[in-house]
């Protein structure tokens, strides 16, 4: 996992909720089923849009919600990072847990329209509109959520560390 990733932004409002990302009819579904449906309520056919290495730009409270395992269907899906005005700490750490790199970063949803490019060094905190060459700068993380995301997710560094048994 490198420090910036880079892409398209896809751009949704406040309080992306984990039933959005994951609706209730889906939640048993095997993963590649799951992400046919994120965002089918708000924004049907969304997933079928989205390409590898696009990005997420959200709005405040991104990821309120229950404890579904959200950071997997983003990452199920190809995005390779979200940025949001704020993080609930719940989604945040559901990001965190499977390596998907996160960035808050108030003022983001008017730094960019939706299809323009982002360059995000999300351990420094460092975003570019690549299309409008301007740039703000967000909070990273604490190093040890920063080393998480590096470690792939919690599951790698419970196994490089010796607590699970190697896949």
């Amino acid at each position: 996992m490198g420090n910036v990733f880079s892409g398209r932004v896809w751009k949704f409002g406040d309080d992306i909720n984990t039933d959005l990302l994951i609706p209730g009819f889906a939640i048993f579904m095997p993963l590649e089923e799951q992400v046919r449906h994120v965002m089918s309520a708000n924004r049907p056919g969304w997933a079928d849009e989205v390409e590898p290495g696009d990005v997420l730009l959200c709005g405040s409270n991104f990821g309120v919600g229950s404890a579904r395992p959200i950071g997997d269907v983003i990452l199920g899906l190809g995005i390779v990072g979200v940025v949001a005005e704020s993080f609930n700490g719940l989604g945040l750490r559901n990001c965190v847990n499977v390596g998907l790199p996160v960035l808050p970063c108030p003022g983001i949803l008017a730094a960019f329209e939706e299809g323009e490019v982002a360059e995000v060094d999300w351990t420094n905190g460092t975003v570019s509109n690549v299309t409008r060459q301007t740039s703000l700068r967000g909070e990273p993380l604490p190093m040890a959520l920063q080393d998480i995301v590096q470690a792939g997710g919690v599951e790698a560094v419970l196994r490089s560390e010796g607590f699970l048994a190697t896949k």
